[in-house]
């Protein structure tokens, strides 16, 4: 009879997730020195990358050995080492690219903030503010480097999406869709360039629209699509068929987050809707829960003045901003879910 293999005792999977942390370190210094691009195609010897990144040669090849246990490179022989898939995704000099994101994700000022979670545990405030005197955004504004990691890492959040959305989401019947803090355009470039019938719009601050011309032109629909600067606490851009806003709800607590989609619900026609591409929490985590989608709820709770939220949370931040939740679907093969919101009914009672 043959042996069934023995599980794997609990606390192996517990010191996994406290070495968690030091995997994070060993990821963001890699990506910091760009190790990845100068391994490239091809294989690298820890000596010779010690040369090239003035480090001591031992100490290298550790590093190396690091990253391949967690499986960013695969060593061929003692030494000897190359980019596993996952390991050319943290390329900065090819695409998909997931460089900048990992990199904004691993700077030393987000990690800084992570680890005064306790305070945002306690008071319910981002630990981001107390540690640096103001906030994520106001922070950005005044460190040029970092500001432009964050636009490149959601362009490369949405770029892995943005064909699907495209497909999955029913444009039929609109005319104009406007994407309401949409960067720079990668989402709706890829709308629009699958439904050549649509006019679009990008609305976004300066800074987030800073590349767009660049992306809309490279996608051939910058000709369908124009470029409004703005604040979307303020207002948005009225009459379009279709408010498109991709990773913009979850990024606020409710008063705000209802404020952007009153300004939406405003400028909205009877027939038209707005469409939200976010995660959506079970009401209880599952056993095959992602945990991704929980820890960027926390980290939204420490660096930012958001959260991921249930449907049920969406049906009552949709109410507040006089619109209805409609059809829920989950995108394929990611944990974001398409979330359609209508003007809410008129109450016949006045």
């Amino acid at each position: 009879m043959d042996e069934q293999p023995t599980a794997a005792p609990p606390w192996t999977e517990l010191i996994r997730l406290v070495f968690g942390g030091m995997a994070t370190q060993v990821i963001g210094l890699a990506v910091r020195l760009r190790l990845p691009d100068a391994i490239g195609d091809g294989e690298r010897t820890a000596d010779g990358l010690a040369k090239e990144f003035d480090s001591e040669p031992a100490a290298m090849n550790r590093l190396l050995r690091g990253l391949a246990a967690l499986g960013v490179l695969h060593e061929s022989e003692p030494g000897v080492f190359a980019l596993t898939p996952v390991g050319q995704l943290l390329r900065a000099d090819r695409a998909p690219s997931f460089h900048a994101l990992s990199r904004m994700l691993t700077d030393p000022a987000v990690a800084t903030a992570w680890q005064h979670l306790d305070h945002s545990v306690r008071t319910g405030d981002p630990a981001f503010d107390r540690v640096f005197g103001r906030d994520f955004f106001a922070y950005l504004a005044d460190d040029p480097d970092l500001s432009w990691l964050y636009n490149a890492a959601m362009s490369q959040g949405t770029r892995g999406i943005a064909d699907l959305v495209a497909v999955r989401q029913d444009f039929s019947g609109a005319r104009t869709v406007t994407d309401v803090g949409g960067g720079d355009g990668t989402l709706l470039a890829a709308v629009l360039r699958a439904h050549p019938s649509l006019r679009g719009v990008l609305y976004d601050t300066a800074a987030g629209v800073a590349q767009a011309a660049e992306v809309l032109a490279a996608a051939g629909v910058a000709d369908r699509c124009e470029v409004q600067v703005g604040d979307f606490f303020a207002a948005v851009p009225e009459g379009a068929d279709v408010y498109l806003l991709k990773s913009v709800v979850h990024g606020w607590e409710d008063e705000r987050a209802a404020t952007i989609l009153a300004h939406c619900r405003r400028g909205l026609p009877a027939h038209g809707r707005i469409v939200m591409v976010e995660h959506l929490l079970p009401d209880t985590v599952p056993a095959d829960a992602v945990p991704t989608t929980y820890l960027n709820d926390l980290n939204l709770l420490v660096n930012g003045n958001g959260l991921e939220r249930t449907r049920g949370d969406f049906e009552r931040l949709c109410a507040a901003a006089g619109l209805t939740v409609g059809a829920v679907t989950p995108l394929d093969g990611t944990d974001l879910w398409l979330i359609e919101a209508v003007p809410a009914p008129a109450d016949p009672r006045g």
